[in-house]
């Protein structure tokens, strides 16, 4: 099992010890367990199988956890998960995922009114059956039919690049008040989440009522879920929901902080505060002292995030790295990563044409590069098995690559590459004969078809082509798209060691959709040395745009421009891929 699937077996046990009402205690080991396994870069496997290591090495792993791991490895089930599964009605925890309920208001609805599904949740609550149980009431019953409305209209979290859309709609809307002075959004966008479940807009104003009435006029505004002194909540025509607080300028910094989050993050960092007398909140940094038998509260820091970090010792942390993951390491190190950024990136290395199934020229490709700063380029259009895009055999692909020789020889600022975007067969073996990779300056291997397959199968195909001699770079290397497709059952650990082996690199797909490799495993790139190609995957001239996006992801995943191999200058990119 890898160690995402063992993470989200952990995860569903810590749902349903909780609806049980298990000891917190207990419930808390196993999240924290799902969390550090979810994002831990090595497998579990591999730390398992080596005899001179041990699973309770890993912090968050204690002897029962490590006993579960080994059994999930060596057989593929838990019989705790079982055990647990069939105590509890099937479609119950359905209900521990509407706003508002959570697993211990699902177990009082279940044992109290019989509710098992969302139908008659809704229905309870329009008869108002649900207010007479202990601990609803009538604003309890209004809030979980909100809650369901919201999660019906949702039904999936939003992509980053669709909620960027909001955003700036949002902040610009906001801008035309007067009285505000500071305006931010924090939350899961800021730390550039691939998806986003809500939006947290922070502001600091000299006339709160005028900023809270300026935020409920914004166009996209549905309905007010909530209103008072500094917080407000609505909810949008998109079924997306947002939280304003208008806080104080003393307090700015220190909420954005807090708000940003993550909460593990955060968790880190109020820790550390308390170890040196100081509490660290949204409103600020507060030095503690006993006064006459009471504590008393000093405010010291909280107009800038800079102030709250420096305040206990820390250095500013991008919002991107603020996972709870390797951050506080590094800074303890004094060797904070400086991340890549868009300015760092010198090539796209995926691209298409009017060859296969793009829309521009290579010339039109290579003048949209050109204005986007770039210096080089690989056309890479689909090859032949890809017969919807009209993808390219041998001879086509021969007098593509003849073009591109007379482009480069009309531009001496952008260096255009001969490349490929050759399929990996169901069958196994690549789409064209290596004869004509042979000839080629950058060829990309890819998964397209075949994507049911079993695990065995699709990672057997994937490492048969990295150990293609001819082979570059292994494309979107999950085949995912977010909210609509599920990765293809792919061993990337393995894919990941071949890499390694072979000398590969890995591509980061920019594409909003795929956002393929993900930050973890980004990460786990990082940690082997494998470099990671951030490409657009353009199919027009305005596709190259999307470039920032796969930055951002890198960015999680705590690259540097070192980790990237589009950074170098090409005759350093040449070198490493083997050219001349």
């Amino acid at each position: 099992m890898t160690n995402q699937e063992i993470a989200a077996v952990f995860e569903q046990v810590a749902d349903l010890l909780e609806y049980q009402s298990a000891n917190p205690f207990r419930v808390r080991a196993y999240r924290n367990g799902a969390k550090k396994i979810g994002e831990l870069a090595e497998p579990l496997a591999a730390i398992h199988g080596d005899a001179a290591r041990r699973l309770t090495e890993l912090e968050g792993i204690g002897k029962d956890l490590a006993e579960k791991i080994a059994t999930l490895l060596a057989t593929g089930t838990l019989p705790m998960l079982v055990e647990l599964q069939a105590q509890i009605p099937a479609g119950v925890l359905t209900l521990s995922r509407v706003p508002g309920v959570g697993p211990k208001k699902a177990a009082a609805l279940h044992k109290e009114l019989g509710i098992s599904s969302l139908a008659e949740l809704r229905a309870a609550c329009e008869e108002q059956r649900v207010r007479g149980l202990k601990g609803f009431g009538a604003k309890t019953e209004e809030t979980i039919l909100k809650g369901l409305a919201v999660a019906e209209e949702a039904g999936v979290r939003m992509r980053w690049a669709d909620a960027e859309r909001v955003v700036d709609a949002l902040l610009e809307h906001m801008r035309g008040e007067p009285a505000i002075k500071q305006l931010e959004i924090a939350g899961s966008f800021r730390r550039g989440r691939e998806t986003i479940g809500d939006l947290d807009l922070l502001v600091d104003a000299t006339d709160v009522p005028a900023a809270m009435d300026r935020f409920g006029a914004f166009p996209q505004v549905q309905e007010t879920l909530a209103r008072g002194d500094t917080k407000m909540t609505v909810r949008l025509a998109s079924g997306l929901q947002v939280d304003l607080r208008v806080v104080p300028a003393e307090s700015f910094g220190a909420a954005l902080q807090y708000f940003t989050g993550s909460k593990d993050h955060n968790v880190i960092v109020r820790g550390r505060a308390k170890q040196q007398g100081l509490k660290v909140s949204d409103w600020g940094v507060f030095r503690i002292e006993a006064a006459e038998g009471e504590s008393k509260e000093t405010y010291i820091a909280g107009r800038t995030e800079e102030e709250v970090y420096a305040a206990v010792g820390l250095p500013w942390f991008p919002p991107e790295m603020r996972e709870a993951r390797e951050e506080f390491n590094w800074a303890a190190a004094g060797a904070l990563p400086t991340l890549v950024t868009l300015e760092d990136i010198r090539g796209d290395l995926h691209m298409h044409t009017t060859a296969s199934d793009g829309q521009d020229s290579i010339e039109a490709m290579v003048a949209a590069a050109r204005a986007r700063g770039l210096s080089y380029v690989a056309i890479t259009d689909h090859s032949k098995r890809v017969s919807m895009a009209r993808g390219l055999d041998g001879d086509r692909l021969r007098r593509q690559w003849r073009e591109v020789d007379q482009v480069n020889r009309q531009s001496d600022d952008v260096e255009v590459l001969k490349g490929i975007e050759c399929d990996i067969l169901e069958k196994g073996g690549m789409d064209l004969p290596d004869d004509v990779l042979a000839e080629a300056d950058w060829v990309i291997a890819s998964v397209h078809y075949g994507q049911n397959q079993s695990r065995q199968q699709i990672t057997e195909r994937i490492l048969e082509a990295l150990e293609n001699p001819h082979v570059d770079m292994l494309a979107h290397p999950t085949g995912r798209l977010i909210n609509r497709r599920e990765p293809y059952d792919v061993d990337l650990d393995r894919v990941m060691a071949a890499a390694v082996k072979h000398r590969k690199l890995l591509e980061l797909n920019a594409n909003p959709a795929r956002l393929d490799l993900n930050d973890v495993y980004c990460a786990a790139a990082k940690r082997l040395g494998i470099p990671i190609v951030i490409n657009t995957d353009a199919h027009h001239t305005d596709g190259m745009d999307v470039m920032r996006f796969g930055v951002l992801q890198a960015r999680r995943g705590g690259l540097t421009a070192a980790n990237v191999a589009n950074t170098r200058p090409f005759a350093e990119f040449r070198q490493l891929i083997g050219g001349e």
